[in-house]
């Protein structure tokens, strides 16, 4: 997960086999430049995926929000990368349903990632089983409701237990390179995210 070129490129250098691309990854990530994505496109041979998310105020979105969300999905259809990523919450921080699956139809046939966003709802297991039911997300970046991935080992072999066959389910919070081997012996997940999962970039 990165939000520049240059960590970008040396996350490919030092073995990552996917990355995340957004902006101000301070702001826990924004929809990031196209022109970066397109230079990215042609300059490594991993896949790339793109955090859709106008502001940072929340995971709540307007109107006007939703059609710029729309827009930018469109935009980085056309220039093939491998998904997008987006979180979506109602006012009361439960799932909105119906924005998500907005979004993903209108990316498809892009592979669509659900944020960790649903950390942020009442119980991420129940919001899971909502999603797996009533979308067709592709997969869902989690902690298991903590703020790092550690804490919520127990949450997350529930949600291991509950993902259909080829669902992503993305271990994220503070994974890094130091901790990755301990935290996968507890779950043995097939994908972990995290800024320094492959090193200090």
């Amino acid at each position: 997960c990165v939000d520049n070129v240059k960590d970008a490129m040396r996350a490919v250098d030092l073995g990552a086999n996917r990355i995340e691309y957004c902006s101000k990854l301070s702001e826990e990530g924004l929809t990031p430049e196209i022109g970066d994505v397109k230079f990215l496109l042609k300059n490594i041979k991993i896949p790339l995926r793109i955090m859709i998310r106008p502001h940072s105020k929340s995971f709540k979105y307007s109107e006007q929000d939703i059609s710029i969300m729309l827009r930018d999905i469109s935009n980085f259809k056309k220039i093939d990368v491998d998904g997008i990523v987006i979180g979506c919450l109602k006012e009361d921080d439960e799932i909105d349903i119906k924005k998500t699956n907005l979004f993903i139809d209108k990316a498809r046939p892009l592979k669509v990632i659900f944020h960790k966003a649903i950390d942020m709802t009442s119980d991420p297991l129940k919001s899971l089983k909502n999603l797996i039911k009533n979308s067709n997300i592709d997969g869902v970046l989690t902690s298991g409701g903590s703020k790092k991935a550690v804490d919520g080992i127990k949450v997350l072999k529930k949600m291991q237990d509950i993902c259909p066959i080829n669902f992503e389910l993305i271990i994220a919070g503070k994974i890094t390179s130091e901790n990755i081997n301990k935290i996968n012996q507890k779950l043995s997940a097939k994908f972990y995210h995290g800024k320094k999962i492959v090193g200090v970039l």
